[in-house]
């Protein structure tokens, strides 16, 4: 069976309209992926900008155990001190009593 040539020019246009809605839905698709793209990377510097903010205003709150810690030492060594106190101050009593 052999085609008519109009029969046959008719089919190449028709296959070459449907590679050419393709090779478009593929642009516009690659245009849509591309313009997501830019729009989450915009989005994730503003995100990190945040991030940023948000440490700088949060750094002193890790500080806090290290400052728990210092005072606790401080309160520590003040006792000892309240006990070295009290100790000068019984012998400077007795001292005082027996003249």
């Amino acid at each position: 069976m052999v085609m008519e040539e109009a029969t046959l020019y008719n089919h190449w246009y028709i296959g070459l309209g449907i590679a050419g809605a393709i090779v478009v839905i593929a642009a516009v698709l690659l245009v849509l992926v591309w313009t997501a793209a830019r729009r989450i990377l915009r989005l994730a510097k503003a995100a990190l900008q945040i991030v940023i903010v948000i440490k700088e205003n949060t750094h002193s709150i890790w500080g806090l155990q290290q400052t728990n810690e210092v005072a606790g030492e401080i309160l520590q060594e003040a006792g000892e001190i309240e006990g070295h106190a009290t100790l000068v101050a019984n012998a400077l009593k007795e001292v005082a009593q027996r003249h």
